[in-house]
């Protein structure tokens, strides 16, 4: 009998506190995330638990919307956990995109290691901002893939492509003629080179953000993800529900800060008394609390949407911008009940604290979803005023 959205969640849950949780400490985490036998270590441990992939169904098919917020807000609790569980960003969106756009050959070839856990992706978007190339605007893309033959040949350079290096699985955004076009590629190739990885401020994503160099990479037509030219369509499709699923993430994450300031409020004293009983600090916590259920309610009022079929394109704007404002609070007070404690290597909350200050740029910075809702608001309005 298949097994429900909030029962695989609890098995998840359990698994990552009891399995994930130690692997906090482990040395092979670093800067640009956690090592590649790391990462194949915890996906062993999962994929042993019957755990590997959760969001995918028996069949083959993504759970709905809802029963994948409690999945993935349980991954969350360690930033470790949905790299472990194979539902971490990018992959878990690349997932999406391939599930719903690729042939069947393109998915044998491109999307069955990915859910299998064993490969990583990257998606190619954002271009150096230096340069004048494509970021939170894609319609400034200067990556450029010109057709000769049964081939595409494509140029350019890419920037923040997390995942990058390690990754086995690439999906590249380049202009074409009437628009731009996805491209799959196979990795590691000689023509798409990794020039650095950016010390950033967020470190929990295997392989970093980096900048690439893409120099007379040759795709076959074969490999054109969906039809040519429809690329900015088929980014729209992947980014919606991929931007919930960062929050579902992170809630996981902020709850379990939240948790670790609470032990900590309840048993540190000062001035006699327990910390949690200081106006001060209980008020900070109170309004932890109020901030994780509204972005609960955000999260699931937004997978509703998805889940009735509808794009949810504003929708996921509204709940990226006021998810991540409310998480960052979160994590920030935290730090801030915790004091030096907060700040220090000494417990997970500092590490959440920078890694959801990250999430509110990307994914799309909460300005640009702002400025896309009120365009939108002024199309509305105009239109009802006649």
């Amino acid at each position: 009998m298949s097994m429900s959205g909030l029962d695989i969640a609890a098995r998840v849950e359990r698994f990552v506190r009891d399995c994930i949780v130690p692997h906090e400490r482990d040395p092979r985490w670093g800067a640009h995330g956690p090592s590649e036998a790391m990462v194949v270590d915890m996906r062993d441990k999962a994929r042993a638990a019957g755990l590997l992939t959760p969001h995918i169904d028996e069949a083959g098919h993504h759970r709905s919307h809802r029963d994948t917020a409690a999945i993935l807000c349980a991954a969350g609790l360690s930033p470790l956990g949905p790299v472990a569980l194979n539902v971490a960003a990018p992959d878990e969106g690349n997932m999406y995109l391939l599930g719903r756009v690729a042939t069947p050959e393109q998915k044998a070839r491109f999307l069955t290691p990915l859910l299998a856990g064993q490969a990583r992706s990257a998606f190619f978007m954002t271009e150096p901002a230096e340069e004048g190339g494509a970021g939170s605007d894609p319609s400034m893309m200067q990556t450029m893939a010109s057709q000769d033959g049964d081939d595409w040949v494509i140029n350019g350079r890419k920037a923040f492509i997390t995942g990058a290096d390690g990754a086995r699985i690439g999906i590249i955004m380049a202009r074409t003629e009437q628009g731009a076009t996805m491209f799959l590629v196979s990795l590691p190739d000689p023509a798409v080179r990794i020039e650095r990885v950016l010390d950033t401020i967020d470190s929990a994503m295997p392989g970093g953000h980096a900048i690439i160099a893409i120099n007379g990479l040759r795709v076959p037509a074969s490999q054109i993800l969906g039809a040519p030219h429809k690329g900015f369509d088929y980014a729209q499709l992947r980014l919606a529900p991929a931007r919930l699923t960062h929050c579902m993430r992170w809630l996981g994450a902020a709850s379990r800060a939240h948790e670790i300031a609470c032990a900590y409020a309840v048993r540190r004293h000062a001035f006699g008394k327990p910390l949690i009983d200081h106006e001060g600090v209980g008020f900070m916590l109170a309004d932890n609390r109020i901030a994780l259920q509204q972005a609960a309610l955000m999260i699931d009022w937004c997978a509703g949407i998805l889940d009735a079929g509808e794009a949810g394109t504003a929708e996921s704007s509204m709940a990226k911008v006021a998810v991540s404002d409310l998480l960052f609070g979160v994590a920030d007070r935290c730090v801030q009940v915790m004091g030096g404690t907060g700040v220090s290597g000494d417990t997970i909350v500092q590490q959440i604290f920078r890694e959801i200050r990250a999430f509110r740029i990307y994914d799309g910075p909460t300005e640009v979803h702002k400025w896309s809702l009120a365009k939108r608001i002024k199309r509305e309005t105009l239109a009802a005023l006649g």
